[in-house]
């Protein structure tokens, strides 16, 4: 197939903001690469907590991007721009996409491509992206895990957090791996390289678990996702010198803050978003990332984990699944080829 206008695809439209049930599976105008861009034929996708957002109507796509939900994208370059040198269609690829990977075609900037290791499916190679490149810029490039740190990550069984662990494990095996999670996922984490697993209902004061795992010391980096109502007990679980580096704000976007106590202790808050960082910074963090983690995710030291898979047309429910609760690991969605 060409990379010419005017043709359509089935693809996961909204009919308005909203819960899961806005979500349908009709047909779309399929995309066509621009300028140092790519046409992908999709063999499968994720689901990611942000698409849930901009589902809501809390998280628009950057300016230009599809407004079809999908961050990350498996599949076989169908076509290519006139400036394009590096790849040529049928090459079995992996990528972020700034929107559109539910659908049979999305288009993608070729300076973010990666291939897809040997040996691994489209169903796997369509978790890498978004969840690992997440986990790797922020625990390491932002936070600047070192090996034999302590960290505290946030988020249990959750796709990033579940990537967070497996990367320490390859990239920093004497690390101290700190987990906060509902009851039930300690054995699975731990098996993944949790050294200890704080169940976050029973024990809502964590800083105090903490601070007793690290004989006082605290963690040098903390990943959190939750935002304001973890913001103190995040600041009483940092170590002197130590970064909290926060990702999401799903418990709300306003807290208090003793900075006396952070100045003297010298520690740093740090936000970080990768979807809205400008074209260049994100090519550039997909280089890091597949010459440093990649390889581990290739040999199988940290391998995503897959929970479910769903068919494209089912986007819905995967949505209803994602929501409510329990995951470990990953959410597909398959788009076989027609």
């Amino acid at each position: 197939m060409s990379n010419d206008a005017g043709a359509t695809m089935k693809a996961i439209l909204m009919r308005e903001p909203g819960t899961a049930d806005v979500l349908y599976y009709g047909d779309a105008p399929r995309p066509v690469a621009g300028p140092g861009e790519v046409l992908i034929r999709v063999h499968a996708t994720s689901v990611n907590r942000p698409d849930i957002v901009q589902r809501e109507g809390n998280y628009p796509p950057p300016p230009g991007e599809s407004d079809i939900l999908g961050l990350e994208v498996a599949g076989v370059v169908e076509a290519v721009a006139p400036d394009v040198r590096d790849w040529r269609p049928g090459d079995r690829v992996m990528t972020l996409v700034g929107g559109g990977g539910y659908a049979e075609y999305a288009r993608a900037r070729a300076d973010l491509l990666m291939r897809i290791p040997e040996g691994m499916d489209f169903e796997t190679a369509a978790c890498v992206c978004e969840t690992y490149i997440t986990a790797y810029l922020n625990v390491f490039m932002v936070g600047g895990l070192r090996d034999g740190d302590t960290a505290l990550l946030h988020g249990g069984g959750g796709g990033v957090n579940t990537a967070a662990l497996l990367l320490c494990r390859a990239l920093a095996p004497r690390a101290r791996l700190i987990v906060t999670a509902s009851p039930g996922k300690e054995d699975r984490l731990k098996v993944l390289g949790a050294h200890h697993v704080i169940d976050y209902r029973a024990t809502p004061d964590f800083a105090a678990e903490v601070k007793t795992i690290t004989n006082k010391k605290g963690a040098d980096v903390i990943l959190d996702h939750i935002g304001a109502r973890y913001l103190a007990p995040n600041m009483n679980s940092l170590a002197a010198g130590g970064r909290l580096v926060i990702i999401g704000v799903m418990s709300g976007i306003k807290a208090e803050l003793n900075l006396a106590l952070m100045m003297v202790k010298r520690q740093q808050i740090i936000g970080s978003v990768l979807r809205s960082r400008p074209a260049p910074e994100k090519a550039a963090i997909v280089r890091e990332f597949s010459e440093r983690a990649l390889p581990g995710i290739a040999d199988g030291r940290a391998t995503p984990i897959v929970e479910k898979v769903f068919p494209l047309a089912q986007a819905a429910q995967a949505h209803a699944w994602m929501e409510a609760g329990g995951i470990f690991g990953k959410i597909v969605l398959s788009v076989r080829p027609t």
